[in-house]
């Protein structure tokens, strides 16, 4: 079986055309990674990746995580941790996207604009337009944040300065510039690997920035062992685990349902089309990885928001109380209850994941309900002469698919929900770091696995094309579609 595998890999570079194509992607994934390694000047990155080792250290011990800086650090391939140029990464672009998806799917003029000749092009341009004021406005919150570190949160017991000399206007516009340069030349390098290389370049840019940290979590790993913290035979439970997770997630993402589609012959001027029949798929997990990213996003902020403001409060309530004046005692009884609610919701806790398990299923719907759009579907096949065998064109079918696609994407939404939440309780319960945890499901697992399916089917095809033996024998697919 692996000779077959090594011998499809040595036919891929057998075609010219892929050959270039497969060149061309390391080369640029290859830039993407320098941009990553390449320090802002007038910031001292070496200091902010002390500072990272150090709360990966303590969370080791502790248990837990942070999940804002952790979700972040793991887009921008560690950037962000070296205050290098990429720090702001392709969230940005992948940001500016969403909002134009979802924009197209409220707002008339540009659900018009996309069914145009061209309208999808221009809505691109709309997007890059859109990341440019996204990463202006992120650059320079990120170039205050770097000037007073300890007020970001999880620096709380930052020591020390991130900004080299003075951190006047000068350093504000230089460094939002930077980091605006920085996350558009990789969005330009995404999109060049779309159109001259092989696979999606902006999901391939990510995947590459995850599986850099590949290296850091496998020495985790190691040390759980070596420092006798752990019993080999939970090595071995986890290995199967993270096989059992890729799978399941394998499975999950190339899940659908094949609705029938059945079309009658017909007559349009003097040509007549002869009928025939197809399916028309319904995939488990249609929203992707957006109900997480969407959920986690969200949930960062609450605890923070609540944590600080019951301290305000709190704090206020014991001047007013040591003044001896009325009042003090009820602002530091809410200070106190608001600071509370924060822990509770804090990364985590059980009401974080309750939380994010709601958000994660509503989001699905969302996504569902703003991207898939049944009644258009309907219109298309009974425009075109199709129908699904036992259900009535027009209205009926709508609803049919609208049931249909509603248990899928409640199937789908708990297999997310279950990814979601695993490696939070693999770091909690079991005490594995979270550098490591965070290969066992969340956002990184169905990223790097559906980015792998999407880059193989493209080389599949260039190898069926050209009648290569690997994937392709004897006229019949063979592997992992069969």
């Amino acid at each position: 079986m692996f000779a077959r595998y090594f011998q499809t890999i040595s036919n891929c570079f057998k075609i010219p055309e892929l050959r270039s194509r497969i060149i061309f992607t390391l080369l640029l994934l290859l830039v993407c990674r320098l941009i990553a390694q390449v320090p802002v000047p007038g910031l001292d990155g070496f200091a902010l990746s002390e500072y990272f080792k150090f709360l990966a250290d303590k969370q080791s011990d502790e248990g837990g995580g942070n999940s804002l800086l952790g979700m972040y650090s793991m887009f921008t391939g560690g950037a962000m941790e070296r205050c290098a140029l990429g720090s702001l990464g392709i969230m940005p672009y992948i940001s500016a996207t969403i909002i134009l998806q979802l924009m197209t799917a409220v707002v008339p003029s540009l659900s018009k604009l996309s069914r145009e000749e061209g309208g999808r092009t221009q809505i691109i341009k709309y997007g890059r337009y859109l990341t440019v004021l996204l990463c202006l406005g992120q650059g320079f919150v990120m170039s205050m944040g770097w000037e007073h570190p300890t007020k970001i949160p999880g620096f709380e017991s930052f020591q020390g300065e991130l900004v080299i000399g003075a951190a006047d206007w000068w350093y504000h516009l230089r460094t939002t510039l930077l980091l605006t340069t920085g996350s558009v030349l990789l969005m330009w390098l995404g999109e060049q690997i779309t159109e001259r290389g092989i696979g999606n370049g902006i999901s391939l840019v990510i995947t590459v920035g995850i599986i850099s940290r590949i290296d850091v979590a496998a020495f985790s790993f190691y040390e759980m062992f070596a420092k006798n913290e752990a019993h080999p035979f939970k090595g071995v439970l986890l290995v199967a685990l993270l096989f059992a997770v890729v799978g399941a997630v394998i499975a999950v993402t190339q899940a659908m349902r094949k609705i029938p589609v059945q079309y009658a012959q017909r007559t349009v001027g003097r040509k007549q089309y002869q009928g025939g029949s197809t399916y028309f798929p319904l995939r488990v997990n249609y929203a992707g990885v957006m109900p997480i990213i969407f959920a986690q996003a969200i949930m960062m902020f609450p605890a923070q928001i609540f944590g600080t403001l019951g301290r305000v409060l709190a704090d206020k309530g014991s001047v007013i109380m040591t003044a001896k004046e009325s009042g003090g005692q009820f602002l530091k009884s809410l200070g106190d209850t608001i600071t509370g609610m924060g822990d509770a919701l804090a990364y985590g806790s059980v009401w974080n994941l309750v939380m994010v398990g709601l958000m994660i299923l509503f989001f699905s719907y969302f996504w569902v309900a703003t991207q898939f759009n049944e009644t258009q579907i309907s219109d298309d096949l009974k425009k075109g002469g199709g129908y699904i065998p036992g259900v009535r064109p027009g209205n009926a079918t709508r609803d049919f698919l609208h049931h249909a696609m509603s248990r899928l994407t409640l199937a789908g939404a708990m297999f997310l929900v279950a990814i979601a939440i695993l490696p939070t309780i693999l770091t909690n319960e079991f005490k594995i770091p979270m550098i490591v945890a965070q290969f066992f499901g969340g956002t990184s697992v169905l990223i790097m696995v559906g980015v792998m399916l999407d880059t193989m089917r493209q080389v599949e095809s260039h190898l069926a094309q050209r009648h290569y033996d690997g994937f392709l024998k004897t006229g019949k697919v063979r592997g992992r579609f069969n």
